[in-house]
């Protein structure tokens, strides 16, 4: 698989992996601890080297998870996680990206991965409290012990990004982007394109509605957040049939798959970009990553571009109590 470069020296497979899905948000997992560790090990033998997790996913199970996955594989991953939640009895009481929380969750999470050094040591959510400049210089601080090698932020601003770079380079940004997800382009994409700042979208495949899998009829088990999510009511889903029909007679017309038609117009945007489907599956590893060989043309690329604002999309994609638990 192609390498592209994060920032100014991480280099990483073109298509990552996240392994939030594993161990929350998408409803009981089908299979064992160790069917999961054998799904991370097969992601990286087919060629996956940026593997994505956090503290409060689980909470601390998915850190565990990864760090018993890449033991044997360490010097093949690179690994990155994320700090800037309080943590009470394993539910998030809001942000918290004090100086010594920072550094309190780094050596946590070293320990629940097995490594030396977090490759990328993202702030998950900007908090109001703390001036990004105080962050950043914290996390330049770990840097220089050798406990992180690289700086990252996730859902910030464009102003936000520009103050913490001034203090100490963000090597990338992790934020929600699709085909059904736009909102970066007006001013995030040109202000890492500007700064040399790489991009690592998650939910890349809306949350698995771009893979053309989920009709209005799905049903999504209890506790599962699709619940409640804006966008996946029946009637939104009726609505929103049309964007991914439109990208499912595309896919067809190459030979492809929908999800991997959605991958490839994502690494069509700029060669700084990284993004990080999850899955539970082996097979879905495979699709995934036959996105990079799939070269769309400069038309295809040009009617995807426009594909969201013709057809349109309905619902937000978080509800009100949802934006307040992700802290946006």
């Amino acid at each position: 698989m192609q390498t592209r470069t994060l920032g100014q020296n991480l280099d990483v497979a073109a298509i990552g992996f996240g392994a939030m899905g594993m161990s929350m948000s998408y409803g009981p997992n089908p299979g064992s601890r160790e069917d999961m560790i054998g799904v991370l090990r097969y992601a990286v033998e087919r060629g996956v080297t940026l593997i994505d997790t956090a503290e409060v996913y689980g909470p601390y199970d998915n850190e565990k998870l990864v760090g018993e996955a890449i033991a044997p594989l360490r010097d093949q991953v690179k690994v990155a996680t994320k700090f800037g939640w309080n943590i009470v009895d394993g539910a998030m009481q809001g942000t918290n990206s004090r100086p010594e929380q920072i550094r309190r969750v780094a050596d946590e999470s070293l320990q629940r991965l097995g490594v030396d050094a977090i490759d990328l040591f993202y702030q998950h959510r900007v908090d109001p409290n703390v001036p990004i400049e105080e962050v950043a210089g914290t996390v330049g601080e770990l840097v220089a012990a050798g406990k992180v090698k690289h700086f990252g932020l996730s859902e910030a601003g464009a102003q936000t990004i520009r103050r913490a770079h001034s203090t100490f380079p963000v090597t990338a940004l992790q934020s929600e982007y699709s085909l059904w997800t736009r909102d970066p382009e007006a001013e995030i994409l040109p202000t890492l394109k500007e700064l040399g700042i790489g991009f690592v979208p998650f939910s890349p495949l809306g949350k698995g509605f771009l893979t053309g899998t989920i009709t209005p009829d799905t049903t999504f088990s209890a506790g599962e957040f699709r619940l409640s999510t804006p966008r996946f009511t029946p009637e939104n889903l009726t609505a929103n049939q049309a964007l991914v029909d439109q990208v499912r007679a595309l896919a067809s017309g190459r030979g492809a798959t929908p999800g991997q038609v959605a991958l490839a117009w994502l690494l069509a945007q700029g060669d700084f970009i990284v993004p990080i489907p999850g899955t539970r599956r082996r097979d879905r590893i495979d699709e995934n990553l036959g996105a990079a060989d799939l070269q769309l043309t400069v038309a295809e690329i040009a009617e995807l571009n426009t594909l969201a604002d013709r057809v349109g999309v309905a619902g937000e994609r978080y509800s009100e109590a949802g934006l307040k638990m992700v802290g946006l």
